[in-house]
């Protein structure tokens, strides 16, 4: 099989697992929410967007949005809710792959991208995407998890106790904050700030880990740790002409 196909199998799996699930409701997405502030009248583009939950948000908020994704199965299930939302939204659904956006250089006022680059298998030709069809002084809100804290220790270990374990899904890159700023600047971004989500203690193997939500509880405190964090966070944006 395809990646692609890969990735219908998945989304597939995961929607008839939890049909109610609101993927929105997700980490990454609070932070996202925190910092965008008004959306009406822009035009903004979600790379792999999956299932369709943050278009859905963004359009009843006033967006012209655009939702890219490699899978079909995603999109099905993207387009039956915003059936479901009714008429008074602008929002579309393509298929496409994020290492080859199917849209014009400078389209878009915004460019989001929540847990996406770890799956791509060229990350720097993704992020370059994103930046040509990026208007100049757009902004990029990007996550991804993170790998330089607890988390990736028991990671690393796991891979040494079960070399041969697979991940959920079909592709999947394991990368630390650094990694994911130089790999942000050198595909053309300027970093404005970041930010980070979700601390967790892996305490015994294969049990879920214990979270540690305290430490999110002020802003402060959540910017300071964020390179320890599991989701990282950034902002950036496009300066100048292409």
């Amino acid at each position: 099989m395809s990646l692609r196909t890969d990735y219908d199998v998945w989304h597939e799996r995961v929607f008839n697992s939890d049909p109610e699930h609101e993927d929105e409701s997700s980490p990454w997405y609070e932070l996202v929410r925190e910092q965008i502030g008004s959306v009406t009248g822009l035009r903004i583009l979600e790379v792999a967007c999956g299932r369709g939950g943050f278009v859905k948000e963004l359009s009843r908020n006033g967006a012209h949005v655009t939702g890219c994704d490699f899978s079909l199965a995603a999109l099905r299930v993207g387009q039956e809710k915003l059936r479901a939302q009714g008429n008074g939204t602008s929002a579309a659904l393509i298929q496409g792959d994020a290492q080859a956006l199917p849209f014009a250089d400078k389209s878009f006022d915004l460019v989001v991208s929540c847990e996406t680059i770890e799956h791509v298998p060229d990350v720097g030709k993704a992020l370059r995407e994103m930046w040509r069809v990026a208007r100049p002084g757009a902004k990029l809100f990007l996550t991804t998890p993170n790998y330089a804290n607890l988390m990736g220790l028991y990671e690393l270990y796991a891979t040494v106790r079960h070399p041969r374990r697979k991940d959920d899904q079909p592709f999947d890159r394991r990368q630390w904050f650094f990694q994911i700023r130089q790999y942000v600047r050198k595909a053309g971004w300027s970093i404005l700030r970041g930010d980070g989500t979700v601390h967790q203690l892996p305490i015994i193997p294969g049990r879920n880990p214990i979270g540690l939500p305290f430490l999110e509880s002020s802003h402060v405190i959540r910017r300071l740790l964020s390179p320890f964090a599991y989701h990282y966070f950034l902002i950036g944006d496009k300066r100048g002409q292409s």
